[in-house]
């Protein structure tokens, strides 16, 4: 294999030949092998970093800090990797030492040397266009990075929306479909008052719903950045008007609302909008393990559960159990809901761990993050074309157990009182028979009056006595 020799702080190494990263990535590729996933797994990320650096290429060619030749070739490779090149060269795993510094020199060593060609000359020419010098002019990684981990949050946050405004529109198709079935609400796992399964699957539309409005809020927090603080806020080593002006560039090129954050130093340090994000994203994954419990609940059976709706079968359910079918979907919704759960104590444990101007922990944080939007935006879809769109009600049962429940008495308070209404129940539950049957035994109501007050439309909405 042909190599080069490339040169840093620490010494000499030799680099492969056709490496676009170098002695840096290279030697972060072999500190770290923790995850064994690289940066190249979130691509989000890559052309985030790709997008802060054409800002400041932009930038210090504006201010003249940078040669117009290097600002130009700069940004026509970092326009490059936002096109798609290159993302396999991104190669140093996500959870790093360093606070991120592995991370941004990957991404200015694989633009620099992007660059380099550009211009007419080899890889590893960094007298010529330097990673340090020139890439990264004008930053740090302490600036550099978590800006582009903000956008790339924003990013990935926007299939996973999407993702969750397919289900809801799902759930609520099935609302519809469900609308005349009637069946029995539950509390605490026993016989609540009657509903319609429409509006059990209303329900969970509307709870799903809310959860698009609550990831617009905390992407608009992450839109706040702090490039231009440099190494802790203070600006060192960039031009006065550096930071503003990267920002707006930086807000052409992404196109997100990002705006400079008010005080450099204090966000170079807070990690309250990762945090904020992550709960958001526990809030999404406690929600829909709890709708996929309720599918379980409610599919239960087939003969001596719930039995109330029929989920699709996806698989054969056991190796020695003929005919068994499991929610198997659901339950890989489930175990997806405890993971985000988990990483968000992850993240809450990085986010403290900060000291004084900076937060070493903010790999761990990304990685997080990333990895916990993609896994729900996956399992989402996965729950919504695998599952959700293919529920069939069970009429037959839904009216058997409403039929047979004591809960319907709570429809009779009203009307005949609740001392009656406790008595019936009582002797519905000693004896077996409904409390239809020990009404019309005892002649509180008529005939008439009982179809009434038992009626679907006097079941499941309000009225009055």
């Amino acid at each position: 294999m042909q190599t080069r020799i490339e040169k840093d702080l620490l010494g000499e190494q030799p680099v492969p030949e056709q490496a676009w990263y170098g002695i840096q990535t290279q030697r972060a590729q072999q500190n770290f092998t923790i995850t064994g996933v690289p940066i190249s797994h979130f691509p989000e990320l890559i052309n985030a970093l790709a997008m802060v650096k054409a800002a400041a290429a932009r930038a210090n060619r504006d201010l003249g800090q940078l040669e117009p030749h290097k600002a130009e070739a700069i940004n026509a490779s970092c326009a490059d990797i936002m096109n798609g090149a290159l993302h396999d060269q991104f190669v140093v795993d996500l959870i790093q030492g360093g606070a991120g510094t592995s991370t941004n020199m990957n991404a200015n060593e694989v633009i620099a040397n992007l660059a380099l060609t550009k211009l007419g000359h080899a890889r590893g020419e960094y007298k010529q266009l330097h990673p340090n010098n020139d890439v990264n002019r004008s930053q740090s990684t302490n600036d550099a990075y978590p800006t582009a981990a903000r956008l790339a949050i924003v990013f990935a946050a926007q299939p996973l929306k999407q993702a969750i405004a397919g289900l809801q529109q799902s759930l609520a198709a099935k609302a519809g479909e469900f609308a005349h079935i009637l069946k029995m609400g539950r509390t605490q796992l026993q016989d609540a008052v009657p509903m319609t399964l429409g509006q059990e699957f209303e329900a969970f539309a509307v709870n799903l719903g809310e959860e698009e409005a609550r990831i617009d809020d905390a992407c608009r927090l992450l839109c706040e950045v702090n490039l231009g603080g440099t190494a802790i806020g203070t600006g060192i080593n960039a031009h006065p008007d550096y930071a503003a002006l990267a920002v707006n560039h930086l807000a052409e090129v992404s196109g997100q609302p990002v705006s400079l954050a008010h005080n450099l130093v204090e966000a170079t340090s807070d990690m309250g909008a990762f945090v904020t994000f992550s709960s958001v994203l526990k809030r999404l994954a406690v929600k829909l393990s709890k709708l996929s419990n309720d599918l379980r609940l409610l599919s239960s059976g087939p003969r001596t559960g719930l039995g109330e709706i029929q989920l699709p079968a996806m698989q054969p359910g056991s190796s020695i159990m003929p005919g068994k079918v499991n929610p198997v979907i659901p339950e890989a919704m489930n175990q997806t809901a405890f993971q985000v759960i988990g990483a968000d104590m992850a993240v809450t444990l990085a986010a403290e761990a900060g000291q004084l101007q900076l937060n070493a922990m903010e790999p761990l944080i990304i990685y997080n993050l990333l990895n916990s939007s993609r896994m729900l935006g996956e399992a989402i879809r996965m729950l919504d074309t695998r599952c959700v769109r293919g529920i069939m009600a069970n009429e037959a049962q839904c009216a058997a157990h409403l039929h047979n429940s004591i809960g319907i008495i709570t429809a009779l308070v009203p009307h005949i009182g609740y001392d009656n209404a406790s008595r019936i129940a009582n002797q519905a539950l000693m004896s077996g028979a409904t409390v239809a049957e020990l009404v019309r035994q005892e002649q509180l109501l008529s005939e008439e009056q009982l179809a009434a007050v038992l009626s679907p439309a006097s079941m499941v909405a309000p009225c009055v006595a």
